[in-house]
């Protein structure tokens, strides 16, 4: 448990928003974004991950666990969180803090994780959003990242070190028992295979499959929607967009 409330958290943003992907999307949420992450996503023409600012260029967390009561005091119509990141999974006690305070005000919580970590919390998560990372998010070497450094082995190294980590994601599947996955589909032969090898080894649903679109701005989703779509309808998938880019192409929220 944390028991310092007025102590800087590795906490990057707190905001409210829509849900802008997978089974919650258009609800009313408040986003607690944590920073640092086990990986370095980049995925050719879909770009580096939206949230690159925790992982290849992460920054110093800004918030306390006050900061999170007071957003929700000032938005009481809202009762829907998401924690998402970066990997919110390297911070099991903050995770722990905000199932416990997410329980006393019967808040919805979505935890979104590529699957790195086993966090046990003492309330389990209402509802966790998968991302696997499979090959079409290794990062190619001396790519330019956002803020113009060379992409390097190390960073490729980094990212493969937790990838696919079947056990871990197994185990948060039956632990916090609802749970569906949220691949990131380039429109590949190869990255669907791996998509539905994944589904098949951990014995998942097609009801508990959104596919989804790689893209980091508002031109590539769109090209990309319909290559999506359709792949998602012929193979019983639902289908998750990106709306929060959609709407807000490369602006950040905070």
């Amino acid at each position: 448990r944390i028991t310092d409330y007025k102590k800087i958290l590795p906490i990057l943003e707190i905001y409210p928003a829509l849900q802008g992907e997978g089974e919650r999307t258009g609800r009313p949420t408040i986003v607690v974004r944590s920073v640092g992450c086990t990986h370095r996503c980049f995925f050719g023409n879909g770009g580096f991950c939206d949230s690159w600012n925790t992982s290849f260029h992460p920054e110093k967390g800004k918030y306390c666990f006050d900061d999170i009561i007071k957003m929700y005091d000032e938005n009481p119509l809202v009762n829907e969180m998401m924690i998402t990141g970066g990997s919110p999974t390297m911070h099991p006690a903050l995770l722990n803090e905000l199932m416990y305070f997410a329980r006393t005000r019967c808040i919805y919580a979505t935890l979104e994780t590529e699957g790195s970590h086993f966090v046990k919390t003492d309330s389990p998560i209402n509802v966790l959003s998968i991302s696997p990372k499979f090959s079409n998010s290794i990062p190619k070497l001396n790519v330019l990242t956002p803020l113009g450094e060379k992409t390097t082995q190390k960073m490729i190294d980094q990212h493969n070190k937790f990838r696919m980590n079947y056990d871990v994601i197994k185990q948060m599947m039956e632990y916090h028992s609802h749970f569906y996955i949220k691949p990131v589909y380039d429109g590949t032969p190869k990255t669907l295979k791996e998509i539905k090898d994944f589904i098949t080894k951990l014995k998942i649903t097609r009801d508990r499959v959104w596919l989804m679109p790689a893209g980091d701005n508002r031109e590539e989703l769109i090209r990309m929607y319909p290559i999506v779509m359709e792949e998602a309808l012929k193979n019983g998938y639902n289908f998750s967009g990106r709306e929060h880019i959609i709407a807000r192409n490369k602006q950040r929220f905070c």
